[in-house]
């Protein structure tokens, strides 16, 4: 059983309980405008050139066994129609200006990875979280992970949009301990401009998890400009609340630190105009959420 990863982050204390370990999953059905994850929009590896690093030495040319690469003037050029992100021009590049983000794992890679670091998380409720990209958009790869996590008894997290056929979800919630799911927007219109992708089948599934108990930690990543008025903060204050088990939620103020990933990545910024939250909308917006009858915490 393999899957595509992007990153494996060690000592890990925003995505879940205690210390942790996160495992980046490769691929997301949906395309947030203020995604801090770019690398892990796509699925498969990819190849990414930096030339502000490029010495023009033209190993990366001799190494390339697809043609994918020609020198122009001092630039190069990558034909991502003949590159399949195979490494070689990384791997002879004296400036490191080539990399290959995301790779192919085995369930035995990944576990060996965890199990250097458990016995940090051991006796607390310090674990494992999947995240991205979307995990679920590998469900058989993650599911294997999440049995083979709990057989060694490690708390198991899940970071996701909740945007998957719910007999996906249905499959992998048995496996996991508590999920982290993002509530981004409750209007079906707004959603989809902001993410491409329509909030029924989201909110959907959240209240079925909710409603036969699975453990849930609600996030809302709050955007200005775009899911931070009153009028959704309190419609997702209300729903949330309603929820079987659900007393608090995680306001994720949103900043720009991911802009740098976009430029390395070749990428526009789509949230160039956005401004970061700031303290007093993060207020406001706690505020709104406490007012509907649920316990607030910033990060998360």
């Amino acid at each position: 059983m393999t899957g595509t990863l992007f990153a494996i982050k060690r000592y890990a204390l925003h995505d879940g309980p205690d210390l942790r370990i996160s495992v980046f999953f490769k691929g997301c059905p949906l395309s947030c405008l203020w995604c801090h994850n770019p690398e892990g929009m796509r699925s498969g590896p990819e190849a990414h050139t930096s030339p502000e690093k490029c010495v023009a030495c033209g190993a990366c040319l001799l190494a390339c066994p697809h043609n994918a690469l020609r020198a122009a003037g001092q630039t190069l050029i990558r034909d991502p129609s003949a590159c399949p992100a195979c490494g070689a021009c990384a791997e002879v590049c004296p400036s490191l200006a080539h990399e290959v983000v995301g790779r192919t794992w085995t369930v035995g890679a990944v576990l060996d990875e965890i199990e250097k670091d458990a016995p940090f998380f051991e006796g607390t409720c310090g674990g494992v979280t999947f995240s991205g990209g979307e995990p679920l958009d590998q469900p058989e790869f993650l599911e294997a992970l999440l049995v083979e996590c709990g057989r060694r008894g490690w708390h198991r997290a899940l970071d996701t949009s909740g945007f998957a056929p719910w007999e996906t979800l249905d499959r992998i919630r048995r496996h996991v301990d508590l999920f982290l799911f993002d509530l981004k927007h409750m209007d079906a219109r707004k959603h989809r401009a902001c993410t491409g992708v329509d909030n029924a089948l989201i909110l959907g599934n959240l209240r079925i998890l909710a409603d036969l108990g699975s453990p849930l930690q609600l996030r809302l990543p709050l955007i200005p400009g775009l899911n931070d008025d009153e009028a959704n903060l309190r419609s997702t204050g209300l729903f949330a609340a309603s929820l079987p088990g659900v007393r608090s939620i995680d306001v994720l103020p949103y900043h720009s630190a991911a802009r740098g990933k976009y430029k390395k990545l070749g990428l526009a910024y789509p949230a160039d105009r956005i401004p970061p939250a700031n303290a007093e909308m993060v207020s406001r917006a706690a505020t709104i959420l406490q007012n509907c009858g649920l316990s607030v915490r910033i990060g998360g």
